[in-house]
């Protein structure tokens, strides 16, 4: 099946040939749904924490930053805004010249409001010796856009967001990837004001976020009175995953073994690589002006304090049961903690004798930890906090795409239906063991959960498999927590017309 050169191939990419016959075996059976035993709420399994306890957790989350301990803001940033433009790009290729529906007529009657304006007039004035509003006086709206989207002017429509101009301050525009730099200082630096970032780039852009990085980090050490340490990644060519026909076999473009980016699941091994105890994920778009982020940072401190308070009583179990001078009564509180706080039922627990139950603890306990935020369920898309049925027959907290559930089934659809609430990507993790050793991060994946979907290339259909999700599959066999917090925290960019929200309007 495999010829010479496909062997070189493989060889260069870092993937071996029983990763070539494991995914295609995906192809031929197909991925199993999911069983879920409930959708996650705040009366089970999603912690809604009380104003009166939330001091607490954010003393604990402080006390921590005052150790020597490696924190961490993870940000995926390597995709395209492309989809971010998808209506201006239809504006562009529609047989009308003037804006005619709601989307255009409101980025146009609102233009002045954007980030970027003034870069995208200098633009114009450079191209077409003309500046917006004479543009728009004229009724050249699609010169205005082309200047906008295309590589003779800002490019947008081939950058990534994190390098797009968001927001506006009085000392001139921010973008998504600087607003990152100013969060980081205000919940993730530590006693000796040192702030870590690291960015997950494409190898075309990570040039672009370099110099972008050397020309602002200097200003925001001076703002926020920090060092940064800003580091970069690109996904892994080993993650990528194999196209197939629609006989399942290996698809062939011009002879070629055709493979395709496995998703955002591939950064597991990017988050592998980093040196860090406590690491903090959010996408790049999910970002807000400094007038707006003190909920934001007031969340994330909480979720933190959450983490390292259930990591402190983590790490003592496992210290008692290494020692082996524990009783049976604390075997019972730690059965109890795994059931009230990380929310993980076994059915087989009363069957065990003390020494297999001690070896279950341990397995459950000894894993990376995880407290995620949970936002209700406004009608956003995202992955959704479900108590899910695990390979070994345990139940545990999982965040579920629709695409793991079988929506065929009316008691699944009906159970994905009445979540009340949704992921926005809003994650703080624990990387590290009671003996501050890492984990390693791929074990702890359930290849399982990927997901096949049907593309074309070059007229041919195909079938493409991408990797259990970063937050979803990629972290299946973590101790997770899900914590409620309020909508405020989540304003993705999914559409340009989305900045012009009053979240992403500096007041």
């Amino acid at each position: 099946m495999l010829t010479q050169n496909d062997l070189e191939l493989l060889s260069k990419k870092g993937i071996s040939t029983a990763q070539i016959e494991e995914q295609l075996s995906f192809f031929e059976k197909g991925l199993p749904y999911l069983s879920i035993a409930v959708s996650a709420s705040v009366e089970k399994g999603i912690m809604r924490i009380p104003e009166s306890e939330q001091p607490a957790y954010l003393d604990e989350w402080n006390a921590y930053l005052k150790e020597n301990k490696q924190i961490l803001k993870f940000v995926p940033a390597s995709g395209a805004a492309s989809r971010m433009f998808k209506d201006l790009f239809e504006f562009i290729d529609a047989d009308y010249h003037i804006p005619t529906n709601s989307f255009e007529k409101k980025f146009f009657e609102e233009i002045k409001k954007f980030a970027f304006y003034r870069q995208l007039n200098d633009a114009c004035l450079n191209n077409e010796e003309e500046d917006i509003e004479q543009l728009i006086q004229e009724g050249l709206y699609k010169v205005v856009v082309k200047n906008l989207l295309y590589i003779f002017g800002l490019n947008y429509g081939q950058l990534p967001k994190g390098l797009l101009e968001f927001h506006n301050y009085p000392g001139g525009p921010r973008t998504a990837m600087e607003e990152h730099l100013a969060e980081g200082a205000m919940y993730a630096c530590n006693a000796a004001k040192k702030v870590n970032v690291h960015f997950t780039v494409s190898p075309e852009h990570r040039e672009l976020f370099q110099n972008l990085t050397t020309e602002k980090v200097p200003v925001y050490e001076k703002l926020f009175g920090v060092k940064y340490d800003v580091s970069f990644s690109e996904q892994k060519p080993s993650t990528d995953t194999i196209a197939a026909d629609e006989n399942n076999q290996p698809f062939r473009d011009n002879d070629k073994l055709l493979f395709r980016p496995g998703g955002h699941g591939a950064l597991i091994e990017n988050l592998n690589d980093v040196d860090a105890d406590v690491v903090f994920i959010k996408n790049i778009d999910n970002v807000v002006p400094d007038s707006f982020k003190s909920v934001t940072v007031q969340y994330k401190k909480l979720i933190a304090g959450v983490l390292v308070h259930l990591q402190k009583k983590i790490f003592g179990y496992l210290d008692l049961i290494e020692s082996g001078k524990y009783t049976h009564d604390q075997l019972v509180e730690m059965i109890y903690f795994l059931q009230n706080d990380l929310c993980i039922k076994n059915p087989e627990t009363k069957m065990l004798e003390d020494a297999e139950l001690v070896l279950y603890l341990k397995s459950k306990l000894d894993r990376p930890l995880r407290v995620c935020g949970m936002v209700k369920n406004e009608g956003e898309p995202g992955g959704g906090p479900f108590l899910a049925v695990n390979p070994d027959g345990t139940v545990s907290l999982q965040i579920l795409e629709s695409s793991q559930i079988d929506l065929k089934d009316p008691e699944k659809k009906a159970l994905f239906e009445k979540g009340t609430h949704f992921n926005p990507v809003d994650l703080v993790c624990a990387l590290k063991n009671n003996k501050g050793k890492a984990y390693n991060l791929p074990e702890y994946v359930d290849k399982n959960t990927g997901f096949i979907s049907l593309k074309s290339k070059n007229g041919k259909e195909l079938k493409a498999l991408e990797l259990p999700g970063l937050w979803t599959g990629a972290m299946s066999d973590w101790n997770t927590v899900f914590v409620e917090v309020p909508i405020e925290t989540f304003n993705p960019v999914k559409t340009v017309n989305d900045l012009l929200k009053k979240e992403h309007q500096s007041s």
